[in-house]
């Protein structure tokens, strides 16, 4: 079995994403691998699928115990040996994992870096054939990472322990430059393949709503989208009960989550979560590493988060299955406030010293650079995908400013009172100082510092406050001013030279919203856009089938199957082993184990609406290619039905004439008793088809 037939075979896929062709290649060629791919983009199966053609076993090192007990759930039920080892274990059930790993049971076994440490670990790694060492959250060995693990930095040790160096590969959703070299580095990457997949989610829709009713906000857009899963991330414990308190108040089924709460009722919110009983769940950063639900279709901040790349992590946990969904960051002043003071606090056990001051300032600039972008006016996807390292030109009109109608005001001799006004402080104040100055404002602190004797003070006293942050904002952005990383960051001049231009204009914009536009709009088309009613209706049929079947084996229910396979599924409604294979998602181990109770559904449902059409999509198709068919036959060329059948899942006899001996055979058949569904298989015909064949013979009505 090659790659390709393993990626069919147990994960029911006919193709790569982008990246995973190259990286899947490298690594079966020998080759250590470091890949950058966004959450959604099947970093997992980069790994999955080689460690499946290796012939040893594979380790994968993560920190995140959820995500280990779900993919190793998810890899059982595709029909792949795999296990783990973290603190959930008992000592007798770890016994457990090395005796079966020693007896060959698993090809994929996870284990916590913590776990590195062992000597039982040790001892048993240096029994077995490792050929590949997997470093999943790959940051987390980077000092200057967000999410710095001292445990990292035991990976290499572990692995030049090891009597034959393995393949080694890093996996991460989010890397600077700064960081990928860290990573490369650190855990001795040998002349790596290196893949970045690009950091942009197209199905991703971002918005910034600067408002200060963020509870109001966040009631109205729950009742709008009653039926969606989501995600509320607070910045603090106490916001997180708050919210908790006012959404069950209303109704709304939702649980929490955060580090106050003790293990068992963590563990209990998040299945609620998993399982569907709450769909929305309100919490800290503390929660979602590695939880892979593909349907969640809102991630809401309810506060700004501490840097870019905690925001693009947690945002994209929305719509992992392809699908579109939102990822709104609600805005205020006071969130800077909050979250300096987190930084302040910040735990700084097992950093050495010298460290400490470089990081503090690293902190500062990613706090700046959430600022900026919840305070820009320009393309929001295109802010963050520039952070990342990719420069795109156009907006992407899929974001809320690429919604927003916008007014331009020429602000250029306001910007010049504000050069005056740094000049003055000669690069020693913040943000707060020049504001008060330029307004004018009568402040103790602003006369003890002399401020109020400067030429610029209340140059711009008739500005509103807004406008001139979101001036100096502009001008930082543009280079003309630049704001410090300290602890007390200060502003200081930038290149002004620009400025002595005439031709040069500062251009602020503001916006006012449409909200219809803003509210409904996403990028690309959603695959349940091409379910018709009758679509939908065996949509609702299949997802509750899914959920019986998810409390009967105690899983979660996208652990059966995802969303997006189940829209597939209704769209092509399969009636059959090989139709059910045409189905992206759907593999050999799924189908064997659940393949037969989906097709009984379908089957009900199709004999109850004989006549229903599933999805416009193949309805299209099927017009498009009866014109091209009859312009074939026109033109002398023969039609293969079967073939033309087969491309768009439909049993090989659909749409050829009925003979006399097929009719008379129908009739037996109906005599006998057979359902509509068997007449069907037996005829390689379309439910409808029957159907409506019986009742022209007044065998039915």
């Amino acid at each position: 079995m090659d790659a390709k037939e393993t990626l069919k075979v147990y994960f029911g896929y006919d193709s790569y994403k982008p990246g995973q062709e190259e990286i899947i290649a490298a690594i079966l060629a020998g080759k250590d691998v470091l890949a950058v791919m966004p959450t959604g983009a099947g970093k997992s199966v980069c790994y999955q699928v080689p460690a499946m053609l290796l012939p040893g076993i594979t380790i994968i090192i993560s920190p995140l115990i959820s995500l280990m007990q779900d993919q190793v759930k998810a890899l059982n039920e595709s029909g792949i040996h795999a296990g783990y080892i973290n603190s959930s274990l008992t000592e007798a059930q770890i016994s457990r994992v090395y005796a079966r790993a020693l007896e060959g049971t698993y090809k994929l076994l996870y284990v916590a870096p913590e776990r590195l440490e062992s000597h039982e670990f040790t001892d048993f790694a240096g029994r077995m054939e490792i050929s590949m060492v997997t470093v999943d959250e790959a940051h987390c060995i980077s000092q200057w990472g967000q999410d710095f693990r001292p445990s990292y930095l035991k990976i290499v040790e572990f692995i030049d322990s090891l009597r034959r160096r393995p393949v080694v590969s890093a996996f991460t959703a989010t890397a600077t430059e700064e960081v990928k070299t860290d990573i490369s580095c650190m855990l001795k990457l040998q002349d790596p393949k290196a893949v970045a997949t690009g950091f942009d989610r197209e199905n991703l829709y971002f918005d910034v709503e600067t408002i200060r009713k963020k509870d109001d906000y966040v009631l109205e857009y729950i009742k709008e989208h009653p039926d969606d899963s989501g995600i509320i991330y607070c910045a603090t414990r106490k916001n997180v009960d708050m919210l908790y308190e006012l959404l069950s108040g209303a109704g709304v089924p939702v649980t929490r989550y955060h580090a106050g709460m003790n293990n068992e009722d963590r563990k209990e919110s998040q299945n609620d979560f998993i399982f569907d009983r709450s769909p929305v769940i309100i919490a800290t950063n503390a929660f979602g590493m590695g939880i892979d639900k593909s349907n969640v279709r809102f991630v809401i901040h309810y506060n700004m988060p501490q840097s870019m790349e905690n925001y693009y992590q947690e945002a994209g946990r929305a719509g992992r299955d392809g699908e579109p969904s939102q990822c709104i960051l609600l805005f205020s002043a006071q969130d800077i406030m909050i979250n300096r003071f987190l930084l302040d606090h910040k735990d700084f056990t097992d950093i050495p010293d010298e460290d400490i001051d470089l990081i503090r300032q690293r902190d500062a600039r990613r706090l700046q650079v959430m600022e900026g972008y919840c305070r820009t006016t320009g393309c929001l996807r295109n802010y963050i995908l520039t952070y990342f390292g990719e420069r795109r030109e156009k907006p992407c009109d899929s974001c809320g400013n690429c919604h927003r109608e916008f007014t331009q005001t020429d602000m250029t001799e306001d910007a010049k009172q504000v050069i005056n006004c740094v000049y003055e402080t000669k690069g020693r104040y913040g943000l707060n100082i020049i504001l008060g100055a330029l307004l004018g404002a009568d402040r103790a602190r602003l006369k003890e510092l002399g401020v109020t004797g400067y030429k610029t003070y209340g140059a711009l006293k008739d500005r509103p406050e807004a406008e001139l942050r979101a001036l100096i904002s502009q001008m930082i952005m543009d280079g003309y001013l630049y704001q410090t990383a300290d602890k007390y960051s200060v502003i200081r001049m930038g290149d002004i030279k620009p400025l002595k231009d005439p031709d040069t204009h500062v251009l602020i914009r503001t916006y006012k919203d449409r909200e219809p536009d803003r509210r409904t709009k996403g990028r690309g088309r959603k695959g349940s856009d091409t379910l018709t009613k009758a679509g939908y209706e065996l949509f609702d049929v299949l997802r509750k089938l899914r959920l019986a079947i998810a409390r009967e084996e105690g899983v979660p229910p996208y652990i059966i199957f995802s969303d997006k396979t189940l829209i597939d599924m209704s769209a092509k409604a399969p009636h059959d082993r090989t139709g059910m294979f045409r189905v992206s998602g759907v593999g050999e181990a799924k189908y064997d184990k659940y393949g037969e109770r989906f097709i009984r559904a379908i089957d009900s449902f199709m004999s109850e609406n004989p006549d229903a059409v599933t999805s416009m999509a193949y309805e299209e198709d099927d017009s498009n290619e009866n014109i091209q068919s009859g312009k074939k036959r026109k033109e002398g060329a023969s039609f293969d039905r079967v073939e033309y059948n087969r491309k768009r899942n439909r049993p090989d006899g659909a749409g050829a004439s009925w003979t006399e001996e097929e009719d008379k055979q129908l009739d037996e058949e109906y005599d006998l008793g057979m359902t509509v569904s068997e007449m069907a298989k037996a005829h390689e015909r379309t439910y409808g088809a029957i159907r409506a064949r019986l009742k022209k013979h007044g065998l039915i009505e």
